[in-house]
């Protein structure tokens, strides 16, 4: 189970730390994702963590502004949010994938349940 939390509203060019936490003793076992959903569009890819944390990617919308991180031992993932913009107003979502490299959103497991982020401009 993933509880994502941290979202709310924050002015353009401000920060934001989301959090994700999961349940069980086998969160070192999956790769972790963040997507997102903005009002009116589909869901859309954010970035992605292997198992050790070691390597990341992310969409070319976000680079640069936006890390994911994970903590094993406190079996949480983060995702810190620099330079908001008003396009990044969004239902954030982190999700679980059994395969160390998860390239799409099919490929995730488990979902959290979401949280607003809403970047005023």
């Amino acid at each position: 189970q993933l509880q994502a939390s941290g979202g709310g509203l924050v002015q353009a060019g401000g920060s934001l730390r989301l959090s994700c936490a999961a349940s069980g003793r086998t969160f070192s076992s999956y790769a972790m994702g963040w997507f997102r959903r903005a009002p009116g569009k589909q869901r859309e890819f954010v970035g992605r963590i292997s198992l050790s944390g070691g390597i990341t990617y992310y969409a070319d919308s976000v680079k640069g502004r936006f890390t994911i991180s994970r903590d094993n031992a406190k079996n949480t993932v983060y995702l810190q949010m620099n330079s908001l913009k008003s396009e990044d107003t969004a239902v954030y979502y982190c999700a679980a994938s059994a395969l160390s490299w998860a390239s799409v959103s099919t490929q995730y497991d488990y979902w959290g349940q979401g949280t607003l982020v809403t970047v005023s401009s």
